[in-house]
């Protein structure tokens, strides 16, 4: 298998799984509605782990912009590849998104907040301050990559890797989570809001494009200062 098809194939797991237990938290008369924030961040961690189980072989498993910058930043990876890795994630995001709307289709209706709508498919700030919101998704994708980077160096038991990763992004989402939603991930961001922008989601409101540039500039700086920091201390 091509590894663009991977990238495309985990990012669209990811998703699948990520916004799908955001949806099933936030929607109305979903069974697992207002099971509340540490659903979500567990939710994503495992979401996280199963994609790099799936595609891991494959195409190591990126599924996510900021990381494959990172990676090609730390001189991990080709930097020839990384149009194609970022293109495979957006589509796989893309897709996710839509199978998250077909697989709750009923409880969109039944929702009236526009806010939870939105929220399904990507994040926005608790408090809207540019500066402050910027500085939250840097922050948290610094420590994703250069987290990345020191796991990558250990020798865990043999399959052990994905799931250390999930932990890592539990330990964001609880940390630093908080104050934006802990986008981390361009095409988990942008990719899902284009999606709420096109589909026919009834009462949907805004997609918010305003904000829609932080989760893309953020975690991209964020991701190059992680990989700079480890390669200053580790190498």
């Amino acid at each position: 298998m091509s590894p663009y098809v991977g990238e495309y194939l985990g990012t669209l797991l990811l998703i699948l799984l990520g916004n799908g237990v955001v949806a099933g938290v936030l929607l109305k008369n979903s069974k697992s509605e207002n099971a509340g924030w540490l659903t979500i961040v567990l939710g994503w961690g495992i979401a996280v782990a199963l994609a790099i189980y799936a595609v891991g072989n494959i195409s190591g498993a990126h599924i996510n912009p900021a990381v494959t910058v990172g990676l090609a930043w730390a001189g991990d990876f080709e930097w020839s590849s990384v149009p194609g890795y970022i293109i495979a994630q957006l589509l796989g995001a893309f897709t996710g998104a839509v199978l998250v709307y077909l697989h709750y289709l009923p409880h969109w209706k039944q929702t009236s907040s526009t806010e939870s709508k939105l929220a399904v498919f990507c994040t926005a700030p608790a408090i809207r301050n540019a500066f402050a919101n910027l500085a939250s998704e840097v922050l948290g994708t610094t420590v994703l990559v250069f987290g990345l980077l020191f796991i990558g160096v250990n020798n865990f038991a043999e399959g052990l890797n994905p799931i250390v990763i999930g932990v890592l992004i539990v330990s964001i989402g609880l940390s630093l989570g908080g104050t934006t939603g802990f986008a981390i991930n361009p095409a988990r961001d942008v990719a899902p809001r284009l999606v709420h922008f096109i589909l026919p989601i009834h009462g949907k409101g805004s997609s918010d494009w305003k904000y829609a540039w932080i989760p893309i500039v953020g975690p991209i700086l964020g991701a190059i200062l992680g990989a700079s920091l480890y390669q200053l201390l580790f190498t």
